[in-house]
């Protein structure tokens, strides 16, 4: 009986420190699902890597009874930790698909355009970003032309320059998704499906814009517009594969334990050169993922925009064809 005791000890420890991975697929395909959203309910959340999978963690999620799962073009499912399984199959949504996934080409002579970004590398006016939270930017077409997007142009702050003065930057490398939305009435639709564009980020980084090639994407501007939106899935290992890990910090109050996510490079820098409200921001695992202006109605206290810095200078490289 003791030695059942001492394997079963065993055994039971194993699992909380290594943890269960989880794999999700496509119910048709048996292909895996590539980056699903992992909610916690709390506000807080993390991704699936390139592979489908997820390591859960008792140890690390203590709290953690359910987990709300979602991707784009599959049914949301819900998950109680307490019956995790290795693998979950998710099921297409057809009629979500058919609605959102645009196609275009385009034969033709074209020219070639490009919207200037706007950088620097202040780090008390760039946006700190976390797995929580996306920002968009509208784009509309160029001179009311048929326009495809071929380079999307990324301001990234690598240097951190504080009071003037050039920090080292901090070793890091991040993997960051770019997705496309409807513009719906100003605010980003349904999402369009153009696969998963992803990018690794490091402190290696000599250029202040990060280019991404997205002409095999196809990328063409809709009547109305189009929003492109940046987030980060996570910390990568050397080869640049997505890592689990905790994405928030755990800190004792007077109201209890309170969580707080964690930071991730490169920052993102915002400008005042900008008219208008240009900028949308979400927090994908709050507010029912809603999408709202970056002003004083999301953040009152905000020292970015008591400073005026209220927009993204995200740019791109277009091709522009005649009507």
């Amino acid at each position: 009986m003791k030695n059942l005791l001492i394997s079963i000890t065993f055994i039971l420890s194993s699992f909380f420190a290594s943890g269960q991975m989880v794999k999700f697929y496509d119910s048709d395909t048996k292909e895996p699902v590539s980056f699903v959203t992992i909610s916690f309910g709390n506000g807080l959340g993390t991704h699936a890597n390139a592979n489908g999978e997820f390591l859960y963690q008792k140890k690390r999620y203590p709290e953690i009874d359910t987990l709300f799962i979602s991707a784009l073009g599959y049914k949301d499912q819900t998950i109680l930790t307490s019956e995790i399984k290795e693998e979950y199959a998710l099921q297409p949504e057809i009629d979500q698909l058919k609605e959102v996934v645009i196609t275009a080409t385009r034969d033709g002579k074209y020219k070639k355009r490009e919207l200037k970004p706007i950088t620097h590398s202040s780090y008390h006016t760039s946006w700190l970003q976390t797995v929580e939270s996306e920002m968009a930017v509208l784009f509309t077409k160029y001179d009311n032309k048929p326009t495809q997007i071929t380079t999307l142009l990324l301001p990234i702050n690598i240097k951190e320059e504080v009071a003037g003065k050039v920090l080292q930057a901090r070793k890091f490398s991040t993997l960051m998704r770019v997705k496309f939305y409807e513009n719906d009435m100003g605010l980003p639709g349904r999402e369009i499906s153009y696969g998963n564009v992803v990018f690794n980020v490091t402190e290696q980084e000599k250029k202040e814009v990060y280019e991404l090639d997205v002409l095999k994407n196809n990328v063409f501007i809709p009547e109305n517009g189009l929003f492109v939106s940046i987030q980060v899935l996570g910390p990568t290992d050397p080869e640049g594969n997505l890592v689990q890990t905790k994405t928030y910090n755990e800190y004792e109050t007077p109201r209890g334990i309170e969580r707080i996510a964690i930071s991730f490079r490169p920052l993102l820098p915002l400008t005042n050169q900008i008219s208008g409200q240009k900028t949308l921001v979400r927090r994908i695992f709050f507010n029912d993922k809603k999408w709202q202006p970056f002003d004083f109605n999301y953040n009152p206290n905000s020292e970015l925009l008591k400073k005026g810095y209220n927009n993204y200078g995200m740019g791109a490289k277009l091709h522009v064809y005649d009507n």
